[in-house]
């Protein structure tokens, strides 16, 4: 039967015309392997039919489309050419990827005549959205063996300092030796800083998973960070025998500094971790139109194997099975998330057995933008505190005894109390207001944000104040953002509350609400 014999019947011509408003592509082919009919969306399918005319055979249309280069066959053209051929009346589905980038599912129906019906179909759309279904399902799983991994090593991380500080803890108290003693309580030190270090990567880690860190881009000159990095570090180096070397510079850079310091800290402390003889040295020179700071270190370096996967969390390179103190598998990732936020790049260079150079690329600054006369808080300053009132509300009375006795060392005049009540309290009675208040955020059911609302109006006025909270939930910070309070996180780091306290009774203007510190 012809195509026009198609036309000349009113049913067939039909049914010709709805097959022309399908979407599909519809070729319909008779036993001998000739088309009976094809619609619109099939004859337009592919350039290379248009040659044919809408006479031709299941073989000229095979032949075509195989040495059109329209589209990605799995196979040589003659091959497929074949096997296709072979195939004739099978019922069967293929996808093929076209040139343009789509995707087309060729559907093949076997008639009980012997003939074939060829439905071609763009699959493209559904194809990518099994694709992002995919990579969303591998991702999610993904993600739960991270979290999982994340809190398998976290666990055994802290459990590890834990379990030596519960045991130094019991033979400090039965040691009646003061050298000993001593000590017993440099060890419990190192194991506190452990944990520490540990508590923190992972506060920082849980900052960034929540988009919490937000930017604070300033200019400033390298030095300030230089300097309090050597400060932290020195002691470090010289007991494991190193020089620590930071080459003097007047350079001049766009970032945040608070930021910037954490990742030349992370960037430092790993050279010195992974070092053993020589020492580290720190310094920065210019490229391009910007500043790259570089941390040298004569350490063990890093195999070619070992350099794509140092940025992951939790992954470390086991130089020393038996080293007392082995790095976290938090730094580099700490660091390559901290500078994709500032949009700076990082860099490493390494030989196995020779050392390693890590680098930070940053804007370069106007020196006079830069903020020369940066707060600078020496904990060996001493008398600045000397006689000041502060409240403190801290309702866990170990902790509480902590405070006051740290800050009775730097001089304040410490009242503590355990809840609301106590300290509206001490703003009635007391002879004179509180020159600055410590309030916890959890206080026995009450929020340290409340609590501090209600004693500032009995107060008559404004009173600095700072919030001290072990919870990291980015909801909390928020909340206490909103009040307009600066927050330190537990195990609170006594420098850092010292700089903190200096910056809100004599420079307020520094502090800036709700960002952890």
């Amino acid at each position: 039967m012809s195509q026009h014999a198609i036309a000349d019947t009113p049913d067939i011509a039909d049914i010709a015309g709805g097959l022309d408003a399908m979407e599909d592509g519809i070729g319909i082919f008779e036993a001998d392997r000739v088309l009976l009919h094809a619609n619109r969306s099939f004859l337009t399918a592919f350039e290379c039919l248009s040659s044919l005319g809408r006479q031709f055979t299941y073989g000229d249309f095979v032949a075509h489309l195989a040495r059109s280069g329209e589209i990605v066959l799995p196979l040589s053209a003659e091959h497929w050419i074949t096997l296709e051929l072979s195939q004739y009346g099978t019922r069967r589905k293929s996808e093929y990827l076209l040139a343009d980038g789509r995707t087309l599912e060729f559907g093949h129906h076997a008639a009980v005549s012997g003939g074939l019906t060829v439905v071609l179909r763009d699959v493209t759309a559904a194809k990518s959205l099994e694709a992002m279904l995919r990579r969303t399902k591998a991702e999610a799983e993904t993600s739960n063996e991270t979290k999982s991994r994340f809190l398998r090593a976290a666990n055994h991380d802290l459990r590890q300092p834990l379990s030596t500080l519960k045991i130094l803890i019991f033979s400090c108290m039965q040691e009646q030796e003061e050298e000993h003693r001593r000590d017993l309580l440099h060890a419990m030190d190192i194991s506190v800083s452990i944990m520490e270090d540990l508590l923190g990567a992972l506060l920082q880690i849980g900052q960034l998973d929540a988009g919490q860190i937000v930017p604070r881009v300033s200019t400033f000159q390298l030095s300030q960070i230089f300097e309090r990095i050597g400060l932290q570090f020195s002691h470090q180096a010289r007991e494991r025998g190193l020089k620590l070397r930071f080459v003097q510079t007047r350079a001049t850079v766009v970032s945040d500094k608070a930021l910037l310091e954490r990742i030349l800290t992370n960037l430092v402390a790993n050279a010195i971790r992974y070092t053993d003889v020589g020492g580290v040295v720190v310094g920065c020179r210019r490229s391009g139109s910007g500043i790259r700071v570089e941390v040298w270190d004569s350490g063990k370096g890093i195999a070619e194997q070992h350099k794509s996967r140092i940025f992951d969390e939790f992954y470390q390179i086991n130089h020393d099975r038996h080293s007392r103190k082995k790095g976290l598998g938090l730094g580099l990732n700490i660091v390559q998330r901290l500078a994709g936020l500032l949009g700076h790049r990082v860099g490493v260079r390494s030989v196995e057995g020779s050392g390693s150079v890590f680098s930070i690329e940053m804007p370069i600054g106007d020196v006079w933008q830069s903020d020369t006369v940066a707060s600078e808080v020496s904990e060996m300053v001493g008398g600045e505190f000397a006689g000041t009132p502060v409240l403190v509300i801290e309702d866990d009375a170990v902790l509480q005894d902590a405070m006051r006795e740290l800050l009775e060392r730097w001089g304040f005049r410490v009242t503590a109390v355990q809840t609301e009540e106590d300290a509206l309290e001490v703003i009635a009675n007391a002879g004179e207001r509180p020159a600055l208040i410590i309030a916890d955020y959890s206080l026995r059911g009450q929020f340290g944000t409340d609590v501090l609302q209600k004693i500032m109006a009995a107060a008559g006025g404004h009173i600095p104040a700072l919030i001290v909270t072990a919870d990291v939930e980015p909801r909390i910070i928020s909340e206490i953002q909103a009040a307009g309070l600066p927050v330190l996180i537990k195990p609170i780091s006594p420098p850092r509350l010292r700089v903190m306290m200096h910056n809100l009774l004599f420079e307020p203007g520094s502090v800036t609400a709700g960002r952890p510190e």
